[in-house]
């Protein structure tokens, strides 16, 4: 069963240890890298480990865009041993529902790097939809809920 958890001292060096596949560096993200961003920004990133029972398969954040004053997926990531699994669109409707669940915002909002048609086509299946704008190389992308 998939579900998310916390990070946390016990779970810290299995989620440093996830890894993507080369050719998905450009496209995502360390979890290193979204850890430091988390710490940076710890009143308003959300992340949680991505776990298969006991086996963490990836890593996910959410977050607060204070700035623009929505809500985000900030980061999603599969270890590429446990990609083409269904694991990516488990995870993503759980980090979707913890944004729901807890803040109730009008939209979610996204960033997909330019070339990364699989998160796209992943994001799109949900009911992301293109913004058209491009901003910090990032396409922009929103979930609009039904008012």
């Amino acid at each position: 069963m998939i579900h998310l958890e916390p990070v946390t001292q016990d779970n810290i060096e299995e989620l440093l240890g996830l890894q993507i596949r080369k050719d998905q560096q450009s496209f995502v993200s360390s979890v290193a890298e979204s850890l430091a961003q988390a710490y940076v920004y710890y009143d308003h990133a959300y992340p949680f480990g991505v776990y298969e029972d006991d086996t963490v398969v990836g890593f996910i954040m959410m977050g607060y865009y204070e700035m623009k004053q929505y809500y985000t997926l900030w980061k999603l990531l599969i270890d590429h041993r446990y990609q083409n699994k269904g694991y990516g669109r488990q995870a993503l409707a759980l980090g979707l529902a913890y944004i729901k669940e807890n803040f109730d915002p009008p939209d979610i909002y996204t960033g997909v790097a330019p070339g990364n048609a699989v998160a796209k086509k992943l994001y799109s299946s949900v009911g992301f939809e293109d913004t058209g704008l491009i901003e910090f190389g990032m396409e922009e992308m929103r979930l609009k809920y039904e008012a």
